[in-house]
């Protein structure tokens, strides 16, 4: 696990994002499970739906260092699309992007509240 967040932490510092909510959404996605998925499809530690690494390139969503590498591409984008707005980015990192746009913020589904919640509680601690 330690090695896992060492491994994270670098990838989100290349990357210039903050490292502690890298931390916290593989936190949340997975408990550092490599090999977790979920019951709609999606892989890994970072949790990437298979269109998503695909998106990014993932070769193997499994292999930790591919899934963090993608993941955290995936989170920067958001980030950057939404202005900075951490709350949003992780609304569209649950629900996509199209929920976000069409409910014009977080979307009212209580998967995603919670969600959003729990990353941001993780980043608190």
């Amino acid at each position: 696990r330690d090695a896992l967040r060492d491994m994270a932490a670098r990838i989100a510092e290349r990357h210039r994002v903050d490292r502690s909510l890298v931390l916290a959404v593989i936190e949340v996605e997975s408990r550092y499970d490599a090999l977790a998925r979920s019951p709609r499809g999606a892989i890994g530690l970072m949790q990437l739906m298979p269109e998503t690494a695909a998106r990014f390139d993932v070769r193997d969503p499994y292999n930790p260092r591919d899934n963090i590498e993608g993941g955290v591409r995936y989170l920067k984008e958001l980030l950057e699309r939404y202005s900075g707005q951490v709350r949003l980015a992780l609304a569209a990192y649950n629900a996509g992007e199209e929920a976000v746009e069409r409910h014009n913020g977080i979307p009212p589904f209580r998967e995603t509240i919670q969600y959003v919640n729990r990353v941001l509680h993780e980043l608190r601690r």
